[in-house]
């Protein structure tokens, strides 16, 4: 053929391949600019001559195949390609096909590429499906030519099934592709998907794509930086390779993000593929990134579910914080892109009211400041700054705690944001006395720490201390004195030791402005008693939790020691001048060998000189600053300075002041108490304070020496204990005959409890008009305001010490628990004292006296205070309640009272050192095991035989409840369910089941679980009260949900609750217990009961049918044979118990189906006879027990119960009436007697008028009417609706009385059929339902 010898020529050959030019006639000036077509592609669009082309072509090819790019920039091989591509029709596509997938096979790889890429604009559609199974085998042969195929692939017309095969392909192949062919992939297999197939094609990538091989971590980065670092070109290579692997892992993110964007299925599938993983291994950094994407693009409301995935799997503890710093660590460049969807999430996360999910918020925070650059810093610290305004308690201490820690870490990055943190100085109102030290903590260490990056905001700081400082608004004031001593804490710090020319010690420029500071402080807060008291608490809490240097310490230490000696110490003569308004006496004196010669505590003096000054003050307004006013209020906070002062400065050492343990007060016979009546109200007061101030001085004397070693210490200790139980009992009986008394304060960082700001001093309040008109809502403040506040623990503690004095006066009935507040903080360290032996009486009397005294003992009286106190803290500490907001315009009283050093130490640390306790605490448990059971033997198993001693018993039971609340409240930590705490669970556990047999740490979770289960059960047989037994079932349970199979445990958990149901409960003097704490006691143990009761219809039946049946039949106080803890003062307990347990049990029923089994259906429906038998005795138990709130409870879960039939027993009767007839109709004829019943009772709280119960009688009356249709509609279904109609049914009351007073009656009887009519139906329908019955049994 001529063009085969035409085109030999090579320059001929490229001729033939590029566009024709035709040439300009002179006139024709357009022809230039128009594009013709190359001579070759002409001859191709002639279809005889096509095949013949093609293949002298596709011949030629080879020969230009290895020369690249010829001259003119040409390349030949692309443009004998491009000839092939977009013709009008191939003669022969079959062969074509072959013929290029043949060159294929032997070409180089531009080439290979160019006619891949090619292929769908050469072949037609019929050929794409061979083409692709080519192009697919091809795939798994040569990895370099991934992205030319799936460019193809992409584009050519594929079947779904090939497509699916072809995806499966590229699936398999995924783990070996080239890092920068990975986005490319990503992209093909997400564009690949239909919406039946997302989910798992998802699924399967996530699994697959493993971006923790893409980025080389740091470390590895900084190691081969160092290997190539000779030669400086290598190490800029190691640069750019990690940022490129980053911008491939950017590249493949931007390819799900399109997908994600585009195709709905596809987010949706990406949640749904992360929330089914359930191991915390298997998540990868790639889950999170996702859920940042998925965020950021929130395409058809994708926000939202990532929002709901992230804080799901944050709760559940499977995205962990170990995940969140790799994806950070390794992929910062690429998390960069995604920062305003880390920011709002950790914003959401951190305002979340759950306590679980609040630290990764924090941690998203924190990170993200480390990782990225300066904008986004600059917006970490403005979101934290938000957060700590928004007033939200939970919020502002976690965003504090955050900005403390970033200071802590990154102090010159934090210096150029100190001005937005600064900012939060306006908003100090809302924050607790706390958040103020944290907040005055990193403000003073950006402003004063030892860089002072932050020194341009000190001037400012100053201005802010200095204003507060000389505020005569107390609140204002606190915050002044709470600031300057957090500023001297971070100016007086101790330096890290320098370099030897540099001195580590302070400047004396710098010790001269601490100095300054401080008795600028001091001068300002002497005019208020309760400031300079605060003062005292700050500067005792900064020795004890910061560093100070020695001479800080030494110069704060020196003064407080004389200070404290000239104002409350005084040498004890032989008789004491002055006369006060009670004789005064040195009381508590325990230094037996100086009766002569000794020091005391100025107390009593004191309080009457301050009582006395109060009337002269109005007078002498002028006077007051000339003499020093030393208050008995600052005597405690003084020395736990002092004190504080002296252990840093000696090393723990208190010799200097141990004088101070057992020098006695100057006070009065406290025989005054029992003349309490015949006091006058001045007096009365007088003595209460008095006794309040010797309490805490105690309090604080303890708080000080509890670590001490010597013996003769710990015995000093141990009498104080015995003087504080002893005074809280005379306090009680003075408080007793002094109501409306407010007592001093003694916790000076916080408003008291009652809502009285405590800057006004309680002893103004009596003086000025100011005072007069604040101490009127303080009035009841103790006993009203804070008694709600303290419910709680009044609950737990009301059998202590209220009873004993019920037992002498009974017309006392002041709680001390609502006085707390008023008493100083014991430290977490005075429980260490709970780790000497129990004294119990019987002990005293089988040995002498004095020999007992050799070793330190504790009484039940003290074990009982100290426990309480445990408590107190615990509850506190340990028991997370979620974040709430404070209610609008509501002054609340501050929780958080009393518990301010507390707060200064972790959940963590607390709950380790109750763990160290434990052994202790198991101690005295099998004491009280002991003390019990000994008297059980001697008076021949009788609780209150003539051997008990009724006040020991009570202090006695009061101390067993408490311990078994201690242990329980330990164990119930949420912090134990976190990874890091799952060895301190194991050690708690391990020291409960070492108790009964030995056990190395080789014992599994479950196998502790199991011992510690059987130690605790064995107490069961000395339960002296049921609300003791109760706190042991719920130990029990406790401890059972630690292992991994709570439900091994159902069956004993509910045989121990039923012991304790079925044993008759009487106090040490031979009563019956009773009372709302019984009840409520019984009430939450029988609930135990039937949750964990096998056969949860039958348990109910047994109570209603066996046990109420005995009890109606008993005498009046008589109780229930069977149940004994069932009488007539608890059967409301009862019957509101089992009506909510049996209408859970029915929720619980599954619903009847119509693909159900015979067998299945019988089942069901005898499952819901029984249901319906129980609810039948129940509800007719009203006929006899007609008291309001047993009607009220019946209406209440009657109406539920009925809708619980409606919604799922209904459905089982359509489907199974037809091969259950029988069955049916029993069940209805049962339940109908029962409807019946309810309809009485709405008559009957008509008549009465009763609101409590009209209240429910709407929403009963429209149940009932729903089950008249509903059964209506049943019979239909099932072809029997001739045997419905509808009947009038009377009103009546309780005995069925006919109710012949409503003005209804006459249209009652007219509306028969009207189903409309809103009264009617109801009273119908009663009649219906037995009509119906009636005829279905024909």
């Amino acid at each position: 053929m001529d063009l085969e010898a035409y085109v030999e020529n090579p320059d001929r050959f490229r001729n033939c391949l590029l566009p024709c030019i035709p040439q300009p006639s002179e006139g024709d000036v357009r022809s230039v600019s128009s594009f013709q077509e190359s001579l070759i592609r002409m001859l191709l669009g002639i279809e005889m001559l096509q095949t013949l082309i093609i293949s002298t072509l596709l011949e030629k090819l080879p020969e230009f195949m290895f020369d690249g790019i010829v001259d003119g920039g040409l390349n030949i091989p692309r443009m004998i390609i491009n000839q092939l591509k977009w013709l009008d029709r191939v003669v022969d596509t079959k062969e074509l096909a072959a013929k290029l997938m043949e060159l294929v096979s032997v070409a180089p790889v531009e080439v290979q590429r160019d006619i891949i890429t090619s292929l769908p604009e050469i072949l037609e559609d019929s050929q794409h499906n061979d083409i692709a199974r080519e192009l697919n085998a091809l795939l798994q042969e040569n990895t370099q030519l991934t992205v030319p195929i799936l460019d193809a692939l992409s584009s050519l017309n594929l079947s779904s099934s090939l497509l699916t095969e072809v995806r499966e392909a590229v699936m398999a192949t995924l783990a070996a592709v080239q890092l920068e062919d990975l986005p490319v992939v990503v992209k093909f297999i997400l564009h690949s998907v239909s919406a039946s197939s997302a989910h798992e094609v998802v699924s399967n990538l996530r699994q697959k794509l493993e971006l923790e091989q893409c980025v080389l971590p740091p470390v590895l980065q900084a190691s081969q930086n160092r290997m190539k670092s000779k030669s400086s070109a290598g190490s800029a290579s190691t640069a750019v390779a990690s940022g490129s692997s980053q911008d491939s892992v950017t590249l493949v993110l931007d390819c799900i993000k399109s997908a994600v964007r585009f195709q709905k299925t596809i987010s949706e599938a990406w949640l749904k593929a992360i929330e089914s993983v359930d191991d915390v291994e298997d998540h990868k950094v790639l889950d999170l990134m996702v859920l940042f994407i998925l965020h950021c693009t929130n395409a058809n409301q994708s926000r939202r579910g990532a929002e709901r995935v992230l804080k799901l799997k944050v709760r559940t503890g499977l995205m962990r914080e170990a995940l969140l710093q790799k994806t950070f660590r390794d992929y910062s460049q690429v998390m960069r892109g995604y920062f305003p969807s880390i920011l709002a999430l950790a914003q959401s996360l951190v305002r979340s009211p759950d306590p679980c999910v609040v630290p990764f918020g924090g941690q998203m925070y924190s990170h993200s400041f480390t990782a990225f650059d300066s904008y986004c810093q600059q917006e970490v610290v403005g979101s934290l700054v938000t957060h700590v305004c928004s007033g939200v308690s939970g919020e502002v201490d976690v965003a504090l705690e955050l900005l403390c820690s970033l200071v802590m870490e990154k102090p010159s990055e934090m210096a150029l944001y100190a001005v937005f943190v600064k900012g939060i100085l306006d908003y100090m109102d809302n924050l607790t006395a706390q958040q103020i030290r944290r907040l005055f903590h990193l403000l003073s260490r950006l402003a004063f720490g030892q860089q002072q990056q932050g020194s341009h905001i000190q001037d400012d700081m100053h201005i802010v201390i200095r204003k507060q400082l000389s505020s005569t608004v107390p609140k204002y004031k606190r915050i002044g004195i709470i600031g300057a001593v957090m500023i001297v804490g971070s100016m007086g710090a101790l330096r890290p030791k320098g370099k030897e020319s540099q001195s580590s010690s302070l400047s004396q420029e710098t010790l001269r402005q601490v100095t300054a500071l401080l008795e600028l402080v001091k001068s300002s807060s002497e005019s208020s008693p309760e400031a300079a008291a605060l003062y005292y608490d700050e500067l005792a809490n900064l020795i004890w939790s910061s560093a100070l240097d020695p001479q800080v310490e030494e110069m704060i230490g020196m003064s407080v020691l004389d200070d404290f000696q000239d104002d409350f110490v005084v040498d004890l003569g032989p008789d004491i001048a002055g006369s006060f308004i009670f004789p005064a006496c040195a009381m508590y004196n325990l230094e037996e060998d100086e009766s002569q010669g000794g020091i005391a505590i100025n107390l009593l003096p004191l309080l009457a000189k301050e009582t006395q000054s109060k009337g002269e003050q109005q007078s002498q307004i002028g006077k007051q600053k000339q003499e020093k006013r030393v208050s008995p209020l600052c005597l405690s906070p003084f020395f736990r300075l002092l004190r504080l002062c002296e252990e840093k400065r000696h090393q723990g050492d208190l010799e200097e002041i141990d004088a101070l343990v057992g020098c006695p007060l100057i006070l009065t016979n406290m025989d005054v108490v029992d003349k309490v009546d015949s006091l006058s109200k001045a007096e009365r007061e007088f003595l209460c304070t008095l006794l309040f101030h010797t309490i805490n001085w105690f309090r604080e004397v303890v708080n000080a020496f509890c670590k001490q070693k010597e013996t003769e210490m710990k015995m000093k200790v141990m009498t104080r204990l015995q003087n504080i139980t002893v005074l809280q009992t005379l306090l009680e009986r003075a408080l007793a005959g002094t109501p409306g008394y407010m007592p001093p304060v003694s916790n000076f960082d916080g408003e008291t409890t009652d809502g009285i700001s405590f800057g006004v001093p309680v002893n103004k309040a009596k003086k000025d008009g100011a005072g007069k008109k604040r101490k009127a809502p303080g009035k009841n403040a103790p006993e009203g305001v804070s008694q709600p506040e303290e419910a709680t623990e009044a609950d737990e503690t009301q059998q202590e010490q209220p009873e004993k004095e019920k037992e002498k006066e009974n017309r006392l009935g002041v709680s001390l628990t609502a006085y707390r507040p008023f008493f100083r903080e014991l430290d977490m360290e005075v429980l260490s004292v709970l780790q000497c032996g129990l004294l119990s009486r019987s002990l005293l009397d089988s040995e002498l006296h004095t020999k007992v005294q050799e070793e330190v003992v504790l009484g039940p009286t003290e074990l009982v205070f100290l426990l309480e106190d445990m408590q107190h803290k615990l509850e506190f500490s340990l028991t997370a309640a979620p974040a709430k907001r404070a209610p609008f315009l509501k002054v609340r009283a501050d929780k958080t009272v009393g518990f301010s050093h507390l707060q200064q130490r972790t959940t963590k640390d607390i709950a380790s050192y109750c763990v160290q306790l434990l052994p202790a605490l198991c101690s005295h448990l099998e004491n009280c095991h002991n003390h019990f059971q000994t008297l059980l033997s001697e008076n021949n198993g009788v609780v209150d035989g003539p051997s008990t001693d009724v006040e020991e018993h009570q202090v006695m039971s009061a101390g067993y409840q408490l311990l078994l609340q201690v242990i329980n409240t330990t164990l119930s930590w949420s912090g134990f369910s976190q990874p890091g705490q799952r060895s301190l669970l194991k050690k708690a556990l391990g020291v409960l089941a070492g108790r009964l047999k030995e056990g190395g740490p080789e014992l599994t979770l479950e196998q502790l679980v199991k011992h510690s289960f059987e130690y605790l059960l064995n107490f069961r047989s000395t339960m002296p009260s049921l609300s003791t037994a109760l706190c042991l079932s719920q130990l029990l349970s406790t401890v059972s949900e630690k292992g991994g199979n709570p439900g091994a445990y159902r069956e004993q958990t509910a045989s121990l609750a039923r012991r304790f149901l079925n044993q008759s409960w009487v106090t040490a003097s031979g009563e019956k217990e009773r009372g709302s704490k019984f009840n409520e006691a019984l009430h939450t143990l029988l609930s135990i009961y039937l949750e964990h009761v096998d056969d949860i219809l039958k348990a109910v039946e047994e109570i209603a049918g066996e046990g109420i049946t005995e009890l109606i039949n008993a005498s009046k106080d008589e109780s229930s044979a069977s149940w004994p803890t069932l009488n007539r003062q608890t059967f409301l307990v009862f019957y509101k118990v089992l009506m909510a347990e049996l209408e859970k049990a029915a929720r619980r029923i599954p619903a009847g189906k119509m693909s159900d089994s015979s067998e299945a259906q019988s089942e069901k429906l005898l499952t819901w006879n029984l249901a319906i038998r129980d609810f039948h005795i129940l509800v007719n138990l009203v006929k006899v027990f007609d008291s309001r709130p047993v009607l009220n409870v019946s209406l209440k879960y009657g109406r539920l119960f009925l809708e619980s039939f409606l919604k799922l027993g209904m459905p089982l009767l359509d489907y199974s009436f037809k091969r259950h007839k029988e069955d049916v109709q029993s069940l209805l004829k049962t339940f109908q007697l029962s409807t019946r019943q309810l309809h009485h009772m709405c008559g009957h709280s008509k008549i009465h008028q009763d609101t409590s119960l009209t209240n429910h009688v709407p929403a009963v009356k429209k149940s009932l009417e729903l089950f008249v249709y509903r059964v209506k509609a049943m019979l239909t279904l099932n072809n029997c609706q001739e045997a419905f109609w509808m009947g009038n049914l009377k009103n009546r009351n309780l005995k069925g009385e006919e109710i012949l007073s409503q003005r209804s009656q006459g249209s009652d009887d007219d509306d028969e059929e009207e189903e409309g009519n809103q009264e009617l139906p109801p009273a119908q329908e009663q009649s219906d339902d037995e009509d119906q019955e009636g005829d279905d049994s024909d």
